[in-house]
């Protein structure tokens, strides 16, 4: 069975995984934009730690396998050092808007079209588009001229890659910066799986503590099934986990152009998730058809769909590709694009909330900042 090897056995193996995948997030409910809801509207924590939990156990699996030279995510399109900061900025930022007015990052807008749910696969569909735009067409031309060209190369300074540890390393002069990596590892991926169950209300969850734990080892999985299984000394694979703004638009592609084109990993899990997903609501009985509300709630769906497919590709990835999967790497680029992730959602948030009471945009925007402590409190007002 040549054939299988090794694009085919990868495939395989990213769709069964993919499966689990999308049973464990629908069983769970485990989902990054309503984590950050829950804490910004109600100051509960406890999804947001199901999803801390996620990232640790994924830093520290991922991390493990590279020390025991398993895999080599210096392979990764992570740690390249080729250090977009715009795009992780400006991405990150307009993919939690996105995310907000879609009602879901891109791997829970995926369980939601297995579920049922007919405004998710319009939110996919536009995703998938826009993104695929983005990476080889129109937009492609504002990536590449207003985004990317102020790239730096990390390389001309002498720095091998913007991994945490090899940043602090070189600028604290230390030679050693696996050590310097190892203990990044350790405490940040420790830290937040301790973070995690410091929650009472969390430690007597056994669904987010079960999302938490299958989601980061589902991350290392992905990792280990392209590092490994896929290796190859003829025809090497890309070491790449799960992330599923590109994918989809891989996928759609793949569909239209099926007689022509090679399944990969994206692809894969894409399908995968979505079956896992559907497989869930099929055998617990909760399969339901859900469709717009009305006019206003499809345009802020598709809106939301453009924002997450355009702000992906910028930021290299959405909250389980950046979020998780780059941030098992630990690298600095993948923080930055999850911390401007949770500001765009939060923030839009704040905005909408005040919006409601509010006649004007920029009010609403004023007193939302303010919550966020990026203006003064007296700037909002009774």
């Amino acid at each position: 069975m040549t054939e299988w090897e090794p694009v085919y056995r990868v495939a395989l193996y990213s769709f069964l995984i993919g499966i689990v995948f999308g049973a464990v997030v629908n069983k769970t409910n485990f989902c990054t934009m309503g984590a950050v809801s829950d804490w910004v509207n109600m100051g509960n924590k406890d999804r947001l730690r199901a999803w801390l939990l996620a990232i640790g156990v994924a830093i520290l699996a991922t991390q493990t396998m590279q020390y025991q030279g398993i895999i080599d995510v210096g392979e990764a399109i992570y740690l390249t050092p080729n250090f977009g900061w715009l795009g992780y900025l400006v991405g990150g930022f307009l993919f939690g808007i996105g995310m907000t007015l879609a009602s879901g990052c891109g791997q829970r807008t995926l369980v939601r079209v297995g579920g049922g749910n007919l405004k998710s696969l319009v939110v996919v569909i536009i995703l998938g588009l826009t993104a695929y735009m983005t990476m080889r067409g129109l937009l492609a031309l504002v990536r590449v001229n207003a985004i990317e060209v102020a790239n730096i190369n990390l390389a001309a300074n002498g720095i091998s890659d913007q991994g945490i540890g090899t940043l602090v390393s070189a600028a604290l002069g230390i030679d050693n910066s696996t050590l310097v990596s190892r203990i990044v590892a350790v405490l940040l991926g420790g830290g937040l799986v301790v973070y995690a169950f410091m929650g009472k209300e969390f430690r007597h969850s056994f669904d987010n503590i079960l999302a938490g734990l299958a989601i980061g080892l589902i991350i290392a999985a992905g990792w280990y099934v392209t590092g490994v299984v896929g290796f190859d000394d003829f025809e090497p694979l890309r070491l790449e986990s799960y992330t599923f703004i590109a994918p989809t638009a891989q996928a759609l592609m793949y569909l239209q152009t099926f007689t022509g084109s090679t399944i990969n990993f994206g692809i894969a899990a894409v399908a995968g998730v979505i079956l896992g997903s559907f497989l869930y609501v099929i055998f617990t009985g909760k399969f339901r058809l859900e469709t717009f509300s009305d006019a206003s709630d499809m345009v802020r769906h598709m809106l939301g769909a453009v924002l997450m497919g355009f702000g992906g590709v910028l930021a290299l990835g959405c909250t389980i590709g950046q979020g998780v999967t780059g941030m098992s790497t630990l690298a600095l680029g993948s923080l930055m694009a999850l911390v401007s992730i949770v500001f765009g959602s939060a923030l839009t948030m704040k905005f909408e909330y005040y919006r409601m009471d509010e006649e004007g945009n920029v009010s609403a925007l004023r007193q939302a900042l303010a919550d966020m402590r990026l203006l003064p409190a007296a700037q909002k007002k009774d």
